[in-house]
């Protein structure tokens, strides 16, 4: 059995001085989950995505756009996101994150 194991997430980069750093943990025909990190006052504008997805907050805070509301989200917090969401992300301190998308399998 192929398995992807990382013991802390928190040790697999260190956060930016300065702007937004990924890194794919895994990708295959099903899913494809990123480690993201964003130094403090760094963005990623309102988009949307075809496919749903998961954001999982590990450390720091940050302003989330979900549409038309707002959250706040710190180390813990979860959002599913439906396909086609506008969405957005603001960090107000650095912040490390996952965000995991699920791929379409009616294809």
């Amino acid at each position: 059995m192929d398995y992807t194991f990382f013991a802390n997430l928190l040790l697999e980069f260190a956060l930016p001085e300065n702007g937004v750093m990924s890194r794919i943990l895994h990708k295959d025909d099903k899913v494809n989950v990123t480690l993201f990190g964003f130094s403090a006052g760094q963005e990623l504008s309102a988009h949307s995505a075809p496919t749903p997805a998961i954001l999982y907050f590990l450390e720091g805070e940050a302003e989330v756009q979900l549409g038309e509301d707002k959250v706040n989200a710190q180390p813990g917090s979860f959002v599913y996101m439906p396909p086609m969401l506008p969405h957005g992300i603001s960090a107000k301190t650095a912040l490390r994150m996952l965000l995991v998308q699920m791929k379409d399998q009616s294809n």
